[in-house]
């Protein structure tokens, strides 16, 4: 993957100095007609530019506080396989953050901190699943002899300053999210940033309390005459190795996938950020055009980041260098994404229709279909642990938003809104017998050239906003499975939100034995096999 490297490199070199260029040529222009800097916008991820510029040197300074404290209490709604006990109706998570937001403006500069706390009471489920750590070889050598030390955390969320120069110009400099794309729950062109979902893997209603924030430089260029705007964003490489891709609960907590709940995968592994691949200080980058053609939204875009999901660098064949861990390093190595998005109103079907589609060269994929003991090819390493192999993707959703009246018929108080999307992944150039790929290590069953998932969701409202029932459901189309979450939102006063929902998943096949699955047929869903949670939510917004 030399040349897509040498590509990467290049490309951000090319994509760098054209962003500076642009930013002086349009501040030169500025400067000559006025000596203001403006205000920096609030929109998030520098989408936008402000309008209601602040002049340089001005005494224009404000200061808030907000932020919010929450709690959240979580039942079993199955029984696992992994423990003795019979697990259903176990309290598997009692949690509660505090978070603070600190919005500043001191003259032409916008400043943002976000701070947030974790913390979590041990459960009796989750001390079961810290014992199991015993049994099964993992209860020494892992990151944590505590179990708990994988979900309390404390950190600074984001970190920013903004400011605009002339009213097309504006940079935002520090750690924040960056979200590109279209889609809800799977992301194609949403890559910039992974997420941290060891504690809760599936749906946190908010994307942002979850995505794990970068240190980046980004800037927006306004270009009226071609109602667009250029987005850039560098990464410098300045992040921690655990802010690389996304965050599982690999220690064996209640959100590591059956049947390793209670396996400790840390204790025979490790994850390696400075692997020549997927370097945690290298630095990455991205652009984005986006406009409007007669009401029409679209956009292209590049980014050059690492490979959300890691993949495992296996003892038994490695990938460009040998892994430290006894059985594999776990690995995020660097990846081009090339995408496209549109979206508009069709007044013909009184629906929002979107599209987006995202090219991705070189993801990386374990080699390795069948069981340890009995791969699909022989002389291979079954489990996904035969090596990794990179092919080319893209990755389609189609979404529909709709404002559905079912006043009349369920009493809500104003249209309902609605949505589906359809989410496809096509791996090019694959053939499943010679390339022997897995969908994840540590599994046996096989990649399929196409994975398609159908979701959709409406919202009701009930006395002007303050009851708010939900229903979402996802379905694997290619594999079976899926997911129901029925909920309903309360906003009590002005500072009192409560959430009660039910996450409920089904699948077609399931895995029940330890490194040696049963089951070949098991996919996504599978590995969310009594998983179903009751889940309580209350907010203290301030």
């Amino acid at each position: 993957m030399n040349e897509d490297r040498y590509m990467a490199t290049f490309f951000r070199q090319k994509v760098f100095a054209v962003a500076i260029s642009l930013s002086l040529c349009q501040w030169g222009a500025i400067a000559q007609a006025q000596a203001l800097l403006p205000a920096a916008s609030d929109a998030v991820a520098a989408e936008s530019t402000s309008s209601d510029a602040t002049p340089f040197g001005s005494n224009n300074f404000s200061f808030h506080v907000g932020g919010f404290i929450r709690t959240w209490a979580s039942f079993n709604l199955n029984n696992n396989p992994e423990t003795p006990h019979n697990d259903k109706w176990k309290a598997s998570m009692l949690r509660g953050s505090a978070e603070i937001t600190l919005d500043a403006r001191s003259g032409p500069i916008q400043w943002k901190l976000i701070a947030r706390g974790d913390k979590e009471a041990k459960t009796g489920y989750l001390r079961d699943l810290q014992n199991l750590r015993a049994t099964n070889g993992t209860g020494v050598g892992g990151e944590s002899a505590n179990i708990m030390n994988n979900y309390n955390n404390s950190e600074v969320r984001e970190f920013w300053a903004a400011f605009n120069i002339g009213d097309n110009v504006s940079f935002r400099l520090g750690k924040q999210q960056i979200v590109w794309g279209e889609s809800d729950f799977f992301h194609a062109m949403d890559v910039v940033e992974g997420y941290d979902m060891s504690w809760r893997l599936f749906f946190e209603p908010e994307n942002e309390e979850w995505r794990k924030p970068l240190w980046i430089a980004s800037s927006t260029i306004r270009v009226p005459a071609a109602s667009g705007n250029l987005q850039v964003f560098v990464r410098p490489g300045l992040d921690s190795c655990k802010d690389i891709g996304n965050t599982y609960d690999f220690s064996g907590g209640r959100w590591f996938m059956q049947p390793y709940r209670g396996f400790d995968l840390t204790a025979v592994t490790n994850f390696d950020c400075k692997h020549p691949s997927g370097n945690y200080k290298h630095t990455t980058g991205g652009i984005r055009w986006s406009g409007t053609v007669d009401s029409i939204g679209y956009s292209f875009a590049y980014i050059n980041t690492f490979s959300a999901d890691p993949v495992a660098n296996s003892a038994f064949v490695p990938y460009e260098r040998r892994p430290t861990g006894a059985l594999f390093d776990m690995i995020h190595p660097m990846i081009n994404v090339f995408g496209a998005t549109v979206n508009g109103y069709s007044a013909f079907l009184d629906t929002t229709l979107s599209a987006e589609v995202a090219y991705t060269r070189g993801q990386p994929y374990n080699v390795g279909i069948g069981p340890l003991s009995a791969p699909l090819i022989p002389g291979d390493i079954g489990l996904g642990l035969g090596g990794i192999v990179r092919k080319n993707t893209v990755t389609t959703m189609l979404r529909a938003d709709k404002d559905l009246h079912f006043e009349k018929l369920l009493g809500t108080s104003r249209p309902s809104f609605s949505s589906i999307q359809l989410f496809d992944t096509t791996v090019l150039s694959y053939n499943r017998n010679r390339d022997d790929l897995v969908r994840l290590f540590a599994f046996a069953s096989p990649l399929k050239e196409h994975n398609t998932i159908l979701t959709a969701f409406t919202v009701l409202n009930y006395d002007n906003d303050k009851i708010n029932p939900s229903f979402t459901v996802g379905t694997d189309l290619t594999n079976g499975g899926g997911f129901v979450i029925p909920a309903v939102d309360f906003a009590i006063r002005n500072n009192w939100r409560l959430r009660a929902e039910a996450d409920y998943f089904w699948a077609k096949h399931q895995t029940t034995t330890l490194f040696d699955p049963n089951n070949p047929g098991t996919q996504i869903f599978g590995w969310f096999a009594n998983s179903s949670q009751l889940v309580f939510r209350v907010t203290r917004q301030f």
